[in-house]
């Protein structure tokens, strides 16, 4: 249990870095890519479950993140909440 949510911080943390880098080119620092990610990962997790795609291993699982931290992110711009 405790080593799953260490490699979801991770990846978290990969993906939010990677969508900081896709949509602004910048970091927002370790913490707020943690959490960006995390939430990615939630996101990207439904939106590919939706169309029927699932990660099946690290690789997938960072892209899943990714796609879903950018979704995350633009939704926060969009929306007015900025990092």
């Amino acid at each position: 249990m405790l080593f799953s949510l260490i490699w979801f911080l991770l990846i978290g943390l990969v993906a939010g870095w990677l969508a900081g880098q896709i949509t602004r080119g910048r970091d927002f620092g370790a913490v707020n890519n943690m959490i960006v990610g995390a939430l990615g990962a939630l996101v990207g997790g439904f939106l590919f479950r939706l169309v029927g795609f699932g990660a099946t291993n690290v690789i997938g699982s960072i892209i899943t993140a990714t796609v879903g931290a950018v979704v995350v992110l633009y939704l926060m711009n969009r929306f007015g909440r900025k990092l």
